[in-house]
């Protein structure tokens, strides 16, 4: 799959989830005012906050795909991780609110019986969501998007959080009339989980971490081509859904400039074929 092709999918996984969220945040915030269901309302101010998220990651992708320009030389790629990091702040700050009101009304003894209509609806866009979870998550592991991967994340614990509205509300059918607002609770942190989780990836590609169980296989087979007598050293950082790798080999004295670069080539390829790593920085010294 090409690059332009790439952006084209990322886009309409983008698209489907703001859609989505669009009406199922009209939805559940009417039905939840209606049936006075704490955990569909705090499901649905939550997804509000995914209509957020997911125009942050069309923007990221969008500015992701300008080429390098006179003060980008490496191009756009990590707006993808800044839509990401964005995304990671506004599902937070939603999640805190989710908290405070829900704690404020379990302490307060709430005796409200929420509508079964609340309770049905929360269970009928939990499978909704998963399946926009499972498009998501498939198609960021197919063009390598790491703001569609958090997108995906997010509608995987968006489907939990419904299921657990659902529960509650259920449960407030028995008479345990506080299981709502505590079910409302509990979405509430699920909220700020799935905030936490995207914050930590995002700033560990932004402060240049790479997995380090990559960057031994990769060692690894460059000490394998035939040419190479030492690897000296291999380091790797993320540009959105880019990996860049400098490598520094030591290599034959004697070997001329043109066979040195062959030597590169071979090893470009290498990367490109067994690890889908497109761009290579190789540093040559003479093997003593």
């Amino acid at each position: 799959m090409d690059q332009a092709n790439d952006f084209k999918q990322g886009d309409k996984g983008a698209w489907i989830s703001i859609i989505t969220y669009i009406i199922l945040a009209v939805v559940k915030l009417i039905i939840a005012s209606v049936g006075h269901s704490d955990a569909l309302r705090a499901d649905g101010l939550n997804n509000t906050t995914d209509v957020v998220a997911s125009v942050a990651v069309l923007i990221g992708l969008k500015i992701s795909r300008k080429p390098p320009d006179a003060d980008h030389r490496y191009g756009h790629h990590r707006a993808e991780t800044i839509a990401s990091l964005f995304a990671a702040f506004v599902i937070v700050t939603v999640g805190i609110q989710v908290i405070t009101e829900s704690f404020e009304n379990v302490l307060a003894g709430k005796t409200a019986q929420p509508g079964m209509l609340t309770g049905w609806t929360a269970l009928g866009t939990a499978f909704l969501i998963y399946g926009v979870y499972l498009y998501n998550r498939r198609l960021a592991t197919k063009i390598g998007s790491s703001s569609l991967s958090a997108a995906a994340k997010d509608n995987r614990s968006d489907a939990f959080v419904s299921v657990g509205a659902f529960v509650g509300i259920s449960g407030a059918q028995f008479g345990i009339y506080w299981l709502d607002p505590l079910a409302g609770l509990i979405v509430g942190i699920i909220i700020c989980k799935t905030a936490w989780d995207i914050f930590v990836d995002a700033t560990h590609t932004l402060t240049d971490g790479f997995d380090e169980t990559k960057i031994k296989q990769v060692k690894a087979g460059i000490a394998d081509v035939t040419e190479v007598k030492k690897v000296v050293d291999v380091k790797g950082r993320i540009y959105g859904n880019q990996a860049f790798i400098d490598v520094t080999i030591l290599v034959e004295p004697s070997l001329n400039v043109k066979e040195s670069h062959a030597i590169t080539e071979k090893i470009e390829r290498f990367l490109q074929d067994q690890y889908n790593i497109p761009y290579a920085q190789i540093h040559i010294e003479p093997y003593e």
